[in-house]
């Protein structure tokens, strides 16, 4: 063997190690492209339902909201007149009304509600876990049973709730016939039903509050609204904050309950602005009014998601 000859084998085999086969590549991008459409096949269907029944029909809603469209004859396209219509409608304005009623009512309740309930349950004593089952009942039952159960002990003639006041010596109450009674009772119904949540996300909260920050507040002297204060509602901020969201786009959104109970009435005293939306929409069929009035809630419910996301943000920091 001659001098160096070694070393140049070596150095000949390192370099044929590191050198890639063509038709080794060319074989690793038919897996690649194989294992590609492979996994395309699969989710296809999904694409296509997504696509189906959530982008095109909102795409198809936003160009309906810039046209004259009635669902059976042709449509015309009025650009931003539906939106300017909206402005001057007073029905509209109602809608809005009742709805920010409904909603600076019924968040801030829900929230504190489910704040101070989940501070009395979160303790160990006896039956503590059915009594948590029991809060968040009303939570899973549908808005319709709820309506169709309410409307029943509330109706004003048949109703187990005036009859209830008639023993007492009371007077009788129109309840959901009564326009100043109607929106509010909603409200009281949605409480009933949607403070369990809160409770339950809370409780959820309560178990990562710093059990050692808990106790460094006691040790200087911090009594139990002292620890509330500066030690449990601090850290329970983001939770807070996700409720505050969570329960303002179901606010804002509330829809069968209206719709079971009191369609709007009496007196369009609890027409809210999803229920103005399907009215127009399916009773007077002028589709492009309505897309245009359910695009203005769109926006409203982007700016106070995008704003409670940015508190967020600067409280976390």
């Amino acid at each position: 063997m001659q001098p160096g000859t070694g070393g140049a084998e070596l150095m000949a085999s390192v370099v044929g190690t590191f050198t890639v086969d063509p038709r080794s590549r060319a074989a690793a991008k038919r897996r690649a492209r194989s294992e590609g459409a492979t996994g395309w096949a699969f989710v296809s269907p999904s694409v296509v339902i997504i696509l189906g029944l959530s982008v095109v029909p909102v795409l198809w809603s936003l160009l309906l909201s810039f046209q004259v469209n009635d669902l059976v004859s042709p449509s015309e396209w009025v650009g931003l007149a539906n939106y300017r219509a909206l402005l001057k409608d007073p029905a509209f304005g109602s809608a809005v009304s009742h709805t920010l009623i409904y909603t600076v009512l019924y968040v801030p309740l829900s929230v504190v509600a489910g704040l101070g309930i989940a501070i009395a349950l979160d303790r160990k004593i006896a039956f503590i876990g059915l009594y948590r089952t029991l809060v968040f009942v009303p939570f899973v039952v549908s808005a319709a049973a709820q309506g169709v159960l309410f409307s029943f002990v509330l109706d004003p003639e048949f109703g187990v709730a005036n009859s209830v006041l008639h023993k007492l010596g009371l007077p009788a109450q129109g309840f959901f016939s009564d326009p100043g009674q109607a929106l509010y009772l909603l409200v009281a119904i949605s409480l009933w039903s949607g403070t369990g949540f809160c409770v339950i996300v809370y409780l959820a909260g309560l178990q990562g509050v710093s059990s050692e920050l808990v106790e460094a507040a006691r040790i200087d002297g911090a009594g139990r609204w002292g620890v509330l204060r500066h030690v449990t509602l601090p850290a329970l901020t983001p939770v807070t904050i996700f409720l505050l969201l969570f329960q303002t786009i179901n606010a804002l959104q509330v829809f069968d309950l209206v719709f079971v109970t009191t369609k709007g009435g009496p007196l369009g005293s609890t027409t809210v602005i999803v229920y103005f939306i399907w009215e127009k929409a399916f009773k007077t069929f002028t589709a492009g009014y309505s897309a245009a009035a359910a695009y203005t809630l769109a926006v409203a419910l982007l700016v106070i998601g995008v704003a409670l996301q940015i508190y967020r943000r600067k409280v976390a920091r």
